[in-house]
Order: structure tokens, then sequence, then C-alpha cells
């Protein structure tokens, strides 16, 4: 879908080392700021465990997993805004990304330098979100200048986009985020064509050590990022990206018997990689057959001719039907047989909107 999450925070927050462990890219991880210099994407597997199932039923040729895109964006620091740090070059690399992951500190720990001095995670939080509302604001009033004159004029266009342009200035001026507002449909047409830093959805990524893992609610820090997070409408997931390194050069065995161990169903970067993929909006279809079980990447609202064009674009130029069953219904029933057998598989048309989990084979005529 060519949709991509940015993994931003603090220098020295765990970042580099949390997207190291996400992509095993090797992303340059050392205890000084601005290592990072230049953004860093990497394509991961979005793990799901119905994908698995249905290898096991239809026993392909092949497994393919859906991925998604992460980048690690450089540290932000006080003063972005103005040019401090490496400033606005990272915050064009944030303009660039669809979604926002928000990697705070969570631990003590006297070797690794804090930026500020001390580890506060509220703070970290305000520090970032304002300095992207500062920019933010600063577009707004660039804006504002040059549609004023108009709106003063009656132009109908620019009153509507005025009216859009006042209501962001109020907020950013409380030193609130732009996705804090509530937009109509029409206005947030207007907003969008901003590349707002600020409307951008956000994930909080606690970062903990290795001891509070397991009993993270014990973590006041922690504690700290859920309350503020809750305020911003946004999730929270825990993690520990030192733990997660180690879990990431494991294989799928390995990996199994070290997260039952540490006794952990999930490991936090597959929990952080489902969050974001669901953060944008994004829900996964199945294709399955003898030759080869895939999943493939959908925006949720999607028809089916849209997603048949995902495949290629002759599917959905001569698109006919789409035989859809739910994954639910295909696993109660046991086999694609008895799904026909009981009724569970259907031929949906132009208008169907594809849901999350369905199982489709597409009939077109090119």
């Amino acid at each position: 879908m060519g949709l991509t999450a940015g993994i931003v925070g603090l220098p020295n927050v765990g970042k580099s080392t949390l997207f190291n462990a996400i992509t095993q890219a090797g992303a340059e991880a050392a205890n000084y700021p601005f290592c990072t210099i230049d953004p860093n994407v990497g394509i991961v597997e979005v793990p799901d465990r119905r994908l698995d199932k249905l290898a096991e039923m239809f026993q392909p040729q092949r497994k393919v997993p859906t991925t998604f895109e992460f980048t690690d964006i450089a540290g932000i620091v006080k003063g972005a805004s103005k040019g401090e740090g490496l400033g606005n070059k990272f915050l064009s690399h944030i303009r660039q990304v669809d979604a926002i992951c928000h990697v705070v500190r969570c631990f003590d720990d006297e070797n690794i330098t804090h930026v500020s001095g001390k580890v506060d995670p509220v703070s970290d939080i305000e520090t970032i979100n304002l300095e992207l509302i500062l920019a933010d604001l600063e577009l707004v009033d660039k804006r504002i200048a040059k549609v004023e004159k108009l709106a003063k004029q009656k132009d109908k266009k620019a009153m509507a986009e005025f009216e859009v342009l006042s209501m962001l200035k109020d907020a950013f001026e409380k030193e609130l985020p732009a996705r804090t507002i509530e937009f109509n449909e029409e206005q947030l047409k207007i907003v969008k064509g901003y590349q707002l830093l600020t409307i951008k959805p956000v994930l909080y990524v606690a970062n903990v050590g290795e001891d509070d893992l397991l009993d993270s609610d014990g973590n006041e820090y922690v504690r700290q990022v859920k309350a503020y997070a809750e305020k911003d409408h946004a999730e929270v997931v825990v993690i520990c990206a030192k733990i997660e390194a180690e879990i990431a050069e494991l294989d799928g065995e390995e990996k199994s018997s070290f997260l039952k161990e540490l006794g952990i169903e999930q490991s936090g970067l597959d929990q952080m990689i489902q969050k974001a993929y669901h953060l944008l909006g994004l829900a996964t279809f199945f294709t399955a057959g003898a030759p080869e079980v895939r999943a493939w990447t959908f925006k949720k609202g999607m028809t089916a001719p849209q997603c048949a064009g995902i495949i290629h674009s002759d599917f959905e130029k001569g698109f006919i039907r789409a035989e859809t069953v739910s994954y639910e219904d295909l696993m109660a029933c046991g086999s694609m047989a008895a799904a026909r057998e009981a009724g569970k598989v259907r031929l949906e048309g132009k208008d169907y909107l594809v849901q999350d989990g369905d199982i489709i084979h597409f009939r077109f005529n090119v």
C-alpha cells in the first residue's frame, strides 16, 4: 500500500536499537546523539497467525506474508523547529511518513546519556510534540498571510480555508496537535493538503529495562506515558529494545522457546508492528491455493475490484466477481469444500467492501 510509520524520539531513547531489532537492518546504534543522520527504511513482515493456519490447511508450495514499512528518523531535540540539532531535515523526514511511532525512554541507566540530563518521559514527549506543533504553526502562519486577504474579499474557497487555518492556529497556540481538532469532511480535505506533522496518528512505544518487561505496570515511567497517551487518544506498546534485539537474532522455534522462557506470549515488536499497521487503517485479505497462500494489505473501506487491483491491475479492469469466505467460517468448516457445502462461500460484486480476514478468489476477464 506504500504506507510507512516513522520511528521518532529524543536521542538515546533506544530508537535505533529498536529499528535494528525490527528489520535486522544494522542501522548504527551508539551512545551519543545524532548517530542516525539519514533516515533508515526497513521492510518488516506483519505477524499474522491466520496465515500460518491457512498454510496448514492448504499445504501450499510457498507462504507469503504481507509487509509493512518503518522509517528510523534521527533524534529530535528541543529547538528542532528553529534548526537546532539537525533541525528541519528531521522534520521533513517526519513529514514524509503516514504515522508516528514515538519511542520514549522508561528506564534508568547511568551508562546511557540522556540528552536533557534526566529521565522524564512526559517531558520528553512534550518536547517532541511541541517541536512538531511549532513547525506546523509556522506553516499555518505563512498560509494565513496568503489567504486572509482573499477571505476578506468574500472569496468562498479562501473563506473556507481561512476558517480551517484559524482553527489550527488556535489549537497550536494552546500547544494542541492538529489531530485533536474535530474537522468535518470538507475541512479535512483542506487539512490533508498541508501535510501537517501533528495530524498524523501516533503510537507511543515505552522502552523499559529488562527487569520491568513482565511487570510494566509497576514502572512509574510507563504509568506516566499511559496517562499522557490516554489524553492524546493514543495507544501504548511496552517493549524492551535490548531484549527485542536478542529475539530478532533467533529463528522461529528458538524465538518461541525464548518468549516462553520470558513468560511472554507475543514479542513487543510484533505488537508494535500490528498496532502501527492498524493505526493506519490497514487490514489483510488472503488468497489461498496449492501453489501459494498469501496475505495482502489493503486499506479498510476498499471495494473488491480495488483489492483485486492490488494483486494485478488486470484483475481490477476485468473484475467479474469475488468468491469470498471469512477466515472464521473457513476454520470452523475445516476446508474450502466444507465451507461451500455449508453455504459460507459467497459471490460478491463490485460494491462489496472487503473485510479483514477475507479469503478471496477473484474472477476476472480481460
